[in-house]
């Protein structure tokens, strides 16, 4: 199994809920974050301002390793214009601690 880590901007969720959905990966955690994006500028009633943390969302999913390569791919096609980082990370186990179940039960 791997975690799946997308970063992305906060308009961009719907799209990768849909991407999560078409695969059947509906268990996913989503945190609003910021990342420090040097030289970045925004324009505030005229003035530009440096801002160098910038709002994102980060959702994260645990997933099959078949299902690795499609998940990524779906990610990148519904991202549209928008631009992210997705990692992948291996799992060594998953556990559902309400029943005790483990691996790809627990998913």
């Amino acid at each position: 199994m791997k975690l799946v880590t997308a970063l992305v901007r906060p308009h961009a969720l719907d799209g990768v809920r849909r991407a999560c959905e078409r695969l059947a990966v509906l268990g996913m955690t989503i945190s609003e974050v910021r990342v420090h994006e040097a030289g970045h500028v925004q324009v505030h009633k005229g003035a530009r301002i440096a801002v160098d943390l910038v709002p994102r969302l980060r959702i994260e999913t645990v997933v099959d390793d078949d299902l690795v390569e499609r998940l990524i791919e779906q990610i990148r096609a519904n991202l549209g214009d928008a631009d992210g980082q997705l990692s992948v990370r291996p799992v060594d186990l998953v556990l559902r601690v309400r029943t005790g179940e483990r691996g790809h039960d627990a998913v």
